[in-house]
């Protein structure tokens, strides 16, 4: 078993451009990152808990997805603590399950409830929308949702497909957000008070050099394609959409008087040590591992959720800002995520996309 572990992780190294662009790329963009936390950052200190000053919403809603492990699940502890009502969204029923009574033992005052969420699926993001609306109406709560925080993510080192024949990490890290967040948007733009959306981007996305957007690619069939997948470009490039996608979303929204109370912010964990990196040979998540912990970037995910929670409560009126490093921190992200250009034709092409599926959904039918 050893000697295969290490037969493949040679192997990863020696024939994939991939082990490259992860040992060398990628921890340049965590240090440029942290070079512009040092010398480059504004804070937006935040508020203990949530306020409300309108008596309809005695607690808001918090949608997070991919919430049972990692990163998720450290947010779903953290922001039961804060008020919030909790809806954990993933693909397992066991580990939502097991997550809600974690999160119960933890905390006897917790409001958490588990549904169950595939967002690289379009059919399992509609039910979903028809199961919390049939649930907010159930339970006599306000048809409105105050915090969605997009947090679901893989990392797969072999092509394989959605059920929409999509690429899976272009699906689950890009398409699916989109998607969820186009979908729900009624239920935020229908909340009385303050409401946002927080994308949980990646460091990962400055090591993307140039961009070119079609359907080949939002939907990550060029990808597949590929003799051999390029699988540390595509999480990059995944993670580089979703922070176009929110300053894109960010600029629609601000322009439509009736979303003008809806927020968008990106934020980025840094190096969080989850099971992302589970598909990797074993010797190589362990030397990913072990240098980042040399180098002190590697966080537990209990630290590492301080710059999502910076974004999730930071004031109402921060929108369009890319958080990292805690302390209600921003930073740029890179160059191209700035692009208008690109945001806008990722915009319009990821809406075709997801026109083509559920055209009742699209966000120009509600944004009228």
């Amino acid at each position: 078993m050893l000697k295969k572990e290490i037969r493949e992780s040679i192997v990863f190294m020696l024939l994939s451009k991939e082990f490259w662009r992860m040992g060398f790329y990628w921890t340049w963009a965590l240090l440029l990152s942290y070079f512009y936390l040092l010398f480059n950052s504004n804070s937006y200190p935040s508020p203990p808990t949530p306020q409300s000053s309108n008596s309809i919403i005695t607690t808001p809603i918090c949608i997070i997805t991919g919430a049972t492990s990692g990163i998720g699940k450290a947010l779903a502890f953290s922001l039961s603590k804060q008020g919030f009502f909790i809806l954990i969204a993933g693909r397992s029923t066991r580990n939502l399950f097991r997550t809600v009574e974690e999160i119960k033992h933890s905390n006897k005052d917790a409001k958490v409830k588990a549904f169950q969420l595939d967002v690289s699926s379009l059919q399992s993001i509609l039910n979903f929308r028809n199961s919390l609306q049939k649930w907010l109406l159930d339970s006599n709560f306000h048809c409105s949702v105050q915090l969605l925080i997009n947090n679901a993510g893989i990392l797969a080192t072999t092509p394989r497909c959605s059920q929409q024949g999509f690429d899976q990490v272009m699906a689950t890290n890009y398409f699916g957000p989109f998607s969820l967040t186009n979908i729900l948007l009624p239920f935020l733009g229908n909340s009385p008070v303050p409401s946002r959306i927080v994308n949980v981007t990646s460091f990962t996305h400055r090591s993307v050099s140039h961009v070119h957007v079609d359907t080949d690619v939002v939907s990550g069939k060029c990808f597949t394609r590929l003799k051999r997948y390029p699988c540390a470009h595509v999480y990059a490039f995944s993670k580089l959409c979703l922070i176009l996608f929110s300053y894109e979303l960010h600029r629609k929204l601000g322009s439509v008087g009736k979303f003008h109370h809806v927020s968008v912010v990106a934020a980025d964990p840094g190096a969080v040590k989850t099971n992302i990196m589970r598909e990797l040979p074993l010797c190589i998540s362990y030397l990913a591992l072990f240098g980042l912990k040399f180098l002190g970037f590697l966080q537990t995910p209990e630290n590492g959720v301080s710059a999502i929670l910076d974004a999730a409560l930071a004031p109402p009126e921060i929108s369009g800002l890319h958080f990292f490093g805690g302390k209600g921190r921003v930073i740029n992200s890179s160059k191209l995520s700035y692009n208008p250009k690109h945001a806008e034709q990722l915009w319009t092409t990821s809406s075709d996309l997801l026109q083509q599926v559920c055209p009742e959904t699209c966000f120009s039918d509600f944004m009228s």
